[in-house]
């Protein structure tokens, strides 16, 4: 049985998801087994491809759904999130 987790953020970057954060998060998504997807008013991408989560183009003020399925989906969701409290990429304001 696949294991599932998911969290929502509002992006507070006044520049948006660009190249940076969204290389750090591909970075660190790539790192657990789990399927990690993104979604953006009904736009679903892959967490782990940076084109892809550089097309969502995600401005400043954005709601982001991020999901995890698979054995390590607590600990992606865990360390992602971690990630983007931590990354001034993702909170700079």
């Amino acid at each position: 049985m696949s294991k599932s987790a998911t969290i929502e953020i509002i992006l507070k970057n006044k520049l948006g998801l660009h190249a940076r954060p969204a290389s750090n998060f591909v970075k660190k998504a790539s790192e657990f087994e789990s399927e990690i997807t993104i979604e953006k008013e009904g736009e679903t991408v892959n967490g782990k491809s940076l084109i892809e989560l550089l097309m969502l183009a995600a401005e400043y003020n954005t709601k982001l759904k991020i999901t995890a399925k698979g054995p390590d989906a607590y600990q992606a969701i865990e360390a992602i999130e971690t990630l983007i409290k931590n990354d001034k990429g993702f909170n700079k304001q």
